[in-house]
């Protein structure tokens, strides 16, 4: 399995977030990069992995739809039990990803245990279907759980999750101001995306403090 560590995992340390891709770009995607290194100088150890059609097209530059269901699931759950045996009992293991890796993290989780989950872009919706809302499976989820959205993302806006009312599963909800589905922002904006991908890191450390599990 193609996967990428931090620099500083597995050394030590008390907390690893296992993070997933989104459905159209690979762990290593520029914003998986970024946010990885984000992550790593708030002190948060990653592990990056693919879903098996990621790592077929990696092979032979094909592109392929996402694998069914519970194939992205047995994957991350191999991925969980392999940072597990690397990490040793006494860390804590959080799961999330990118859009649909954080919406498998989040079905994992409801069936799973997890210390948290941290979903940045949630794909509450598909583009421009308000009728096939992805959040049944919530309430299942016992874990804490962080959804990191930005205010003009397609597939869950304020508006939109607020007439929802509270959805139950979801621990914090946390707004980045001006981003989209991939945290970028429009040109006159005074944040850009990295600023962005910077403040989701560091909500991303206050939320496990929070919770001690950092």
């Amino acid at each position: 399995m193609v996967r990428f560590t931090s620099k500083s995992y597995p050394q030590g340390v008390q907390t690893v977030l296992i993070l997933a891709h989104g459905a159209g770009a690979p762990a290593d995607s520029p914003f998986m990069e970024q946010l990885a290194e984000a992550l790593e100088q708030q002190g948060i150890a990653c592990v990056r992995f693919e879903f098996p059609y990621m790592q077929k097209r990696r092979e032979d530059g094909k592109k392929r739809p996402p694998d069914r269901a519970p194939v992205l699931l047995e994957a991350f759950r191999e991925q969980i039990r392999q940072v597990r045996t690397e990490v040793g009992a006494g860390c804590r293991v959080a799961i999330g990803g990118k859009s649909m890796g954080g919406r498998m993290a989040s079905l994992v989780a409801s069936e799973d245990n997890v210390d948290a989950v941290v979903c940045f872009g949630y794909p509450f919706h598909p583009r421009g279907k308000l009728d096939r809302w992805r959040i049944d499976h919530l309430p299942g989820v016992t874990c804490p759980l962080l959804v990191l959205q930005g205010t003009r993302d397609p597939f869950g806006k304020p508006e939109e999750l607020s007439a929802r009312g509270v959805i139950e599963g979801i621990t914090r909800l946390c707004w980045l101001d001006g981003g989209n589905h991939d945290f970028a922002t429009l040109i006159k904006h005074p944040s850009d995306q990295s600023d962005l991908i910077r403040e989701a890191a560091q909500l991303t450390r206050q939320f496990l403090a929070d919770h001690a599990m950092m």
